[in-house]
């Protein structure tokens, strides 16, 4: 019995929204919150559309400038990656360590030993870093930036996705209540139900969550068997899969629909959606987005996550499938 109140709990923690009102350029009211009554309406036909890292092209990935970006674009969420300092502080980083993403070897040339990892550096060392763009040149001036920073910036304007921070969920929650954006906040993982629903029993209000399914592995489509089994309806599922021959995707989307979730989709590459030419690269290369980006429409899928966000946003427009309302 208690084991049904717990998972009861976490699925209406699901259905939150919030209530703030800020104005924002181009348009009237609170913009996060306008997606996010999108992401929570499964007969909206309003494509969300969510952005990889930031403006990862131009500007260094995770960074404020990149999140800047995709917010003039006109996406509806920024996905981003956190990990905890070892004064346990949470900052943007797709990595566990800076060695990529920072001049860390340059700064730190002379001392041995010295570990790169996140959970092992200050933030007074981390701030010491410079941040480098995605071809590897170092930036002049920038830094990475805090989670409460990141939020800061997205507050009221775009909707944020944080991956790899599920581990993390109760300092973020701390922070997203402190800041008023726990409404704003999408966070994913794959863990069972129970282990899911345990994390948010204790609070009364909670960010959204996603369950992530790996639809042709063994792990991934138990998950999702559970979810169906169960008769728990998250938000949304992030539906992964490698190819198209045995047509699991179709069934499985088509069962996501009647259960009332939403579909959420990863254009990145070829195989976490079906395979060769089903990607973003191949929408840029063949030059109509139509012919990777409207199969997954036809299926249902009402979110999906890019990394060409100006190609897909441009197209969804000229589409009618992405102004708010």
């Amino acid at each position: 019995m208690k084991k049904a109140i717990i998972i009861l709990l976490a699925v209406l923690a699901l259905y939150g929204c919030g209530t703030s009102a800020r104005q924002q350029a181009g348009f009237q009211g609170n913009r996060a919150e306008a997606i996010a009554a999108h992401m929570h309406n499964p007969h909206s036909d309003y494509v969300v559309v969510a952005v990889h890292r930031g403006d990862w092209r131009n500007y260094p990935e995770n960074s404020i400038p990149a999140i800047e970006s995709v917010i003039r674009m006109g996406a509806d969420i920024v996905e981003i990656d956190i990990h905890m300092t070892a004064d346990s502080v949470l900052v943007l980083c797709h990595d566990a360590d800076v060695k990529r993403t920072t001049d860390f070897s340059k700064v730190y040339k002379n001392e041995k030993g010295k570990s790169a990892k996140i959970a092992d550096l200050t933030l007074k060392e981390i701030k010491g870093l410079l941040l480098k763009r995605n071809q590897g040149v170092v930036t002049d001036t920038l830094r990475m930036p805090t989670l409460e920073e990141a939020l800061l910036v997205t507050r009221d304007r775009i909707c944020v996705n944080i991956d790899k921070g599920y581990d993390y969920y109760d300092a973020v929650l701390k922070l997203t209540e402190k800041l008023g954006v726990t409404d704003q906040v999408l966070i994913k993982s794959k863990k069972p139900i129970d282990v899911v629903a345990a994390q948010e029993a204790p609070y009364e209000h909670n960010v959204m969550y996603m369950p992530v399914v790996d639809i042709q592995k063994e792990n991934g489509k138990a998950l999702f068997d559970s979810y169906m089994e169960q008769g728990i309806v998250p938000l949304a599922y992030e539906v992964c899969w490698q190819d198209n021959e045995d047509g699991l995707f179709k069934e499985v989307a088509a069962r996501i629909l009647a259960q009332g979730s939403k579909i959420w989709v990863n254009t990145l590459w070829a195989s976490l959606c079906g395979g060769y030419g089903n990607d973003d690269d191949a929408a840029f290369e063949c030059g109509d987005p139509s012919k990777v980006y409207q199969q997954y429409l036809d299926a249902g899928v009402s979110m999906i996550q890019t990394d060409r966000p100006e190609l897909l946003i441009g197209w969804l427009e000229k589409i009618g499938r992405h102004k708010l309302k």
